[in-house]
């Protein structure tokens, strides 16, 4: 084949493969199968590889390529991505309208669906993209570029030379959600929580292979401004400008109705929450927006949010199923808690079996039984939880609940916390296998000692093979011995040996915190840490001493003298020192830059992870709190910040972005 004779070939493919991506990205009425698509795809390839003068950036092979990033740059909006106004009632919506129908009589609105998912910035110059950025804090996000050139929805050049700048949430279809869980399930991998988190999961990867794989799309809500025409002309409503944007190749909201009357705009909302169980991607609520440009600059902007829009956020959604049964669950600090065996229901985007029962009072408060029918819901949309019994009566036959009266783990007698008046039912026996294991997934865990790879399956091998019984035993491990577990081998041995021999210099902090002293939390172990300094120090505290540290009260104080003075924590304590654990506070105060100042972190950093973020803040004498009030100094925001930043701007706290911090630590 002659070199022409492959560029005529090539660009017949790559618009073949244009046309077929988008009847079935955006059209949703593919013409040809995957498998015919995969053949021009490997088609494309092979005469590219052969021709590498005829590739070019814009090509659909070029969509996954480049070397693995080693961070995100940061990348200024130019028009800050601001949140909306949440209401959450009719009542509320019909006010909001009300009031901007006394200055606009017979407004039109756009009324559209809130993807659940992460909004970014696409920049297109000439017509070929040239950035994706994410929301960040609303003035810098992340340059994700590669990333965003793998979601197939995406056009990488227009059909006409257009410089414009659209807003899009990216998002992961639910198929697909459903999909990557039972990969993560089938290799013993924590499970993603909700497609939004492991959309954002996934835009933020460093190889944008690995974000290939996860098959994200996108849907484009705005147009940054209303300049879209060749000419320069200006727009005059959103409808016009996500028409256009459709005709551009865009993938855009669907389901939106532009309308005027108060009670049509009720209906559609209702309509939107009505159908969210028959929609491909997960929604948190409706948007209602000034269609025409001229009355959003006529109704103008708010501090940090626009006055022309608002976000109807639809109460958490419940269903109704059948408690099945109830079955018990042994915590590190030997607690019983009952969770709720349930028929399956698909609940706000994912498959719910089985949700939290807190203690014997909840059940009783409740009022339920196993057989009984229950409405549930996702606290937070987050944590399957039971809400009521559904209806008036219990199953025929059923019983009131009870809790065992010894350990399903051990068989060893429980006891009620607070002499019988508690919630708690407490297994107390310091053998017990289960707490054993769970006492190590907490020492293991990210906050603590942060040993990578060693999670709960790997653990309940290490138990089962008799090769640890507590935490002091880890650090024996031979790799050989690692290497012969299922589903290990010689290179995942190695890296969790190399986990776990990092992890002896984790520092007093994080070894108070993996202790697992009840209410000793990370907060109160780098309290602990900063006034004590050393392991023997701790060791040697009396209970005055304890409760004389910040953040520690009468109650913790208690529990660390009776930790302490118990024979098998000492001993235990003693094979770690031995085993070389660093027993020496690592964030010690190194300069009073930030001394009196009180900050909380929100959304995830630009360069910094939360830990590295609180380490520098404390090193340098400031507090770190995980909850923002009147007294809080600072809120950090990064990408995709949440109520936090919302708490903030209602009390007036400052927002400052990471780069501020760092400055503020240089000073």
């Amino acid at each position: 084949m002659t070199e022409q004779q492959a560029r005529e070939r090539i660009e017949t493919l790559r618009a073949q493969l244009r046309y077929h991506a988008d009847l079935y990205y955006r059209k949703d009425a593919p013409e040809i199968s995957d498998y015919e698509y995969d053949a021009l795809f490997r088609e494309l390839e092979t005469l590219e590889a052969a021709f590498p003068a005829l590739v070019t950036d814009d090509s659909p092979t070029r969509r996954v390529g480049g070397a693995v990033l080693e961070k995100f740059e940061k990348v200024t909006h130019e028009v800050p991505m601001g949140s909306l106004t949440d209401v959450f009632s009719y009542d509320e919506l019909d006010q909001y309208l009300e009031k901007i129908a006394a200055e606009l009589p017979g407004a039109y609105y756009s009324v559209e669906p809130k993807i659940d998912g992460l909004s970014v910035a696409l920049t297109y110059e000439s017509g070929k993209l040239i950035r994706g950025a994410t929301r960040g804090n609303g003035l810098v996000g992340e340059d994700v570029t590669g990333n965003i050139r793998t979601i197939r929805s995406i056009p990488l050049t227009l059909p006409e030379p257009l410089t414009l700048t659209v807003r899009g949430e990216v998002y992961m279809p639910r198929s697909v959600f459903a999909e990557l869980n039972a990969i993560q399930e089938s290799e013993g991998l924590p499970l993603f929580a909700n497609p939004r988190n492991a959309a954002a999961g996934s835009l933020r990867q460093l190889d944008p292979k690995i974000a290939a794989s996860r098959r994200l799309d996108i849907m484009v809500f705005n147009l940054q401004s209303g300049d879209v025409y060749a000419d320069g002309r200006q727009a005059e409503t959103h409808t016009e400008t996500l028409d256009r944007l459709a005709e551009l190749g865009f993938h855009v909201l669907p389901h939106r109705k532009r309308l005027s009357d108060i009670a049509d705009i009720n209906e559609h909302v209702k309509k939107l929450g009505e159908m969210r169980d028959e929609l491909t991607f997960d929604m948190d609520g409706a948007v209602i927006k000034l269609d025409r440009f001229d009355h959003r600059r006529e109704i103008g902007e708010g501090t940090g949010r626009p006055k022309w829009a608002v976000a109807f956020k639809y109460p958490p959604e419940e269903k109704e199923t059948t408690l099945k049964d109830i079955t018990i669950q042994v915590g590190r600090t030997g607690v019983l808690t009952p969770a709720a065996e349930l028929e399956p229901v698909h609940l706000a985007g994912t498959t719910v079996s089985r949700a939290t029962l807190h203690n014997i009072d909840f059940i009783a408060d409740k009022d339920i039984r196993i057989g009984d029918r229950v409405i549930v819901r996702k606290a937070g949309e987050i944590i399957p939880e039971i809400v009521r019994r559904a209806g008036e009566s219990h199953a025929p036959g059923s019983v009131p609940y009870r809790m065992p009266d010894t350990c399903p783990a051990c068989g060893a007698p429980v006891v009620r916390d607070a002499d019988g008046d508690g919630a708690a039912v407490r297994c107390v026996n310091p053998a017990c296998p289960a707490q054993k294991m769970r006492g190590i997934v907490h020492y293991a865990s990210k906050g603590c000692m942060d040993i990578d790879g060693l999670g709960p399956q790997v653990i309940a091998q290490l138990l089962t093979a008799r090769l640890i019984s507590d935490v002091a035993d880890l650090y024996t491990l031979r790799a050989e011995d690692v290497a012969a577990l299922d589903r290990m081998g010689e290179k995942s041995a190695a890296n969790l040996i190399a986990a776990i021999d990092t992890s002896r210099e984790a520092g007093l902090e994080r070894l108070l915190c993996a202790l697992g002293i009840r209410q000793v939390g990370e907060v109160a172990a780098a309290a602990i840490a900063r006034k004590f300094g050393t392991l023997n120090a701790v060791r040697a505290a009396s209970f005055e001493d304890f409760a004389e540290v910040p953040d520690i009260g009468d109650v913790t104080a208690e529990n660390l003298i009776e930790y302490f003075a118990n024979p098998d924590n000492a001993a235990r304590i003693d094979r770690l020192v031995a085993a070389g654990v660093r027993t020496d506070a690592v964030k010690a105060v190194t300069a009073d830059t930030l001394a009196g100042k009180t900050f909380v972190l929100t959304g995830t950093l630009p360069h910094l992870t939360r830990q590295e973020a609180s380490d520098k803040i404390e090193a340098a004498g400031g507090k770190v709190a995980s909850s923002v009030s009147k007294k809080t100094s600072y809120v950090v925001a990064g990408e995709e910040a949440g109520s936090k930043l919302t708490r903030a701007q209602e009390l007036g706290v400052p927002v400052i972005d990471e780069a501020t911090l760092l400055s503020m630590l240089d000073a």
